[in-house]
């Protein structure tokens, strides 16, 4: 019995559970090296950006965290952190200090690259990012600056090396960790016991419970093309897809392979070339596909999304008891999220009008346009009856198809106040054409004469 019990101790030590003090140490050694190995690598960083709010774009601060992962001083950390930023200034974990530009982003995956802005030939530590995928039950440490409180460091498991998040990235399933990640930590690296980050953070709670990191083996698939273009370079077919077997839906296809269409963007590729949703995709350039289950859909996308524009992709069809094999060029996905600008004297910030962030609105704009992102509280729009989200189609009698085109109209009305003070708007609110006259006679800021801003 007694041997038994020592072998079983000899055993347990051996593959890393914790027992005696050795152990412990050992343990808390593993840990410690971890951190080590990255720590000198994280950023915590300040941005300042442009954000829309009651009817206005105004300054607003805001902070997360990095990781560099380039000797030369690039540092990866989330999209969200960095939007819009007007400034980005970053505090190395030695204290150091720099401004940094954008290199490259993606909002889709939620991730950006910066470089330092440093003196010439300056050196720093760079952090490697791990190409293996993490497996349930791994220790994981995060580390970022939550809630502004640099250089913090916390650890848990890995609970899900394959979470599916619906509407939160359409090209990669997350880790799921309950390693606290808080409000802050957005961009600081996932590191695993090996001191590698494995994983850049980019969704939490309040509490910090549970969480969820972008896995770098798939930020390493799109690292060249932020490089190279400024952004992840997405090809876009216009297919949205569903499983063979979706549970949350109780949706069930009576097939063992392949993958459903859900239905096709009315301006797309895949519509023009035929594709009906409830077709049945089995291959792709001959090689079979097949999405069971949700999970399994974000690998095909990111396989599509990084396509070559300027070859054909073909997709082998089943359309009821028909198969074939149907060519289809993608074209560039292009921007996520329309631009915005504010028009003062008007009471409003204008935003344009983008399929994939505004597809309801864009369904009644198909070749694009303008729409009111945020009305001024008791400003000229809102006295007018404009709202958000109404779609605006004519100022007086020129129609609006751009920003560009409203600002035109915006500067010419400037220019003649002492003339006239009101026009009128045409707009589409929920598919209903409506006709509102503004009257822009009071001047929020007494001055306003300069155009939009």
């Amino acid at each position: 019995m007694k041997k038994f019990f020592f072998s079983t101790i000899a055993a347990a030590a051996a593959a890393g559970c914790v027992f005696k003090g050795a152990v412990r140490s050992d343990f808390r050694d593993v840990i410690t090296s971890a951190k080590e190995s990255v720590f000198p690598s994280l950023v915590y960083v300040r941005v300042v950006s442009d954000d829309a709010y009651d009817g206005k774009i105004e300054k607003v601060q805001s902070s997360g965290s990095g990781v560099i992962v380039t000797e030369d001083g690039e540092l990866l950390t989330n999209h969200h952190v960095i939007d819009k930023a007007s400034r980005i200034r970053c505090q190395l974990a030695d204290g150091r200090m720099y401004d940094a530009k954008v290199v490259g982003k993606d909002k889709d995956l939620d991730v950006a690259l910066l470089k330092l802005e440093a003196a010439a030939g300056e050196m720093f530590k760079a952090a490697k990012l791990s190409t293996r995928r993490l497996s349930v039950g791994e220790v994981v440490l995060a580390m970022g600056a939550p809630w502004g409180l640099a250089r913090s460091v916390s650890m848990g498991i890995v609970s899900c090396n394959d979470r599916y998040l619906e509407g939160c990235g359409d090209y990669t399933l997350w880790y799921q960790t309950d390693a606290a990640i808080s409000p802050g930590n957005s961009g600081g690296p996932l590191v695993d016991t090996r001191g590698e980050v494995v994983g850049l953070n980019a969704r939490g709670n309040m509490m910090g419970a549970l969480a969820f990191a972008i896995p770098a083996h798939i930020i390493l698939e799109v690292l060249p093309n932020l490089r190279k273009f400024g952004n992840a370079h997405w090809a876009w077919f216009g297919i949205d897809w569903q499983p063979l077997k979706d549970f949350e839906r109780d949706t069930f296809f009576d097939a063992e392979d392949g993958i459903v269409v859900a239905g096709v963007d009315a301006q797309g590729p895949a519509k023009k070339a035929g594709f009906e949703a409830n077709d049945r995709v089995i291959a792709v350039n001959s090689n079979r596909v097949t999405a069971v289950f949700r999970e399994d859909i974000p690998a095909l996308n990111r396989t599509l999304a990084l396509s070559d524009w300027d070859k054909e992709t073909v997709f082998t069809v089943v359309r009821g008891s028909v198969t074939n094999d149907v060519p289809l060029r993608p074209q560039a996905k292009g921007g996520v999220e329309g631009k915005e600008m504010a028009f003062k004297r008007w009471g409003f910030v204008a935003k344009e009008i983008n399929r994939f962030d505004t597809p309801d609105l864009a369904f009644f704009a198909p070749t694009g346009g303008v729409f009111v992102a945020t009305v001024t509280w008791d400003g000229n729009a809102d006295n007018a009856g404009l709202k958000n989200r109404d779609i605006i189609k004519r100022i007086g009698t020129k129609k609006i198809g751009s920003l560009d085109a409203l600002k035109a109209e915006y500067d010419a009305a400037m220019t003649n106040l002492a003339i006239k003070t009101q026009v009128g708007i045409d707009i589409v609110r929920k598919g209903h054409e409506m006709h509102f006259v503004l009257n822009y006679r009071d001047d929020p800021d007494g001055d306003e004469t300069d155009g939009a801003k």
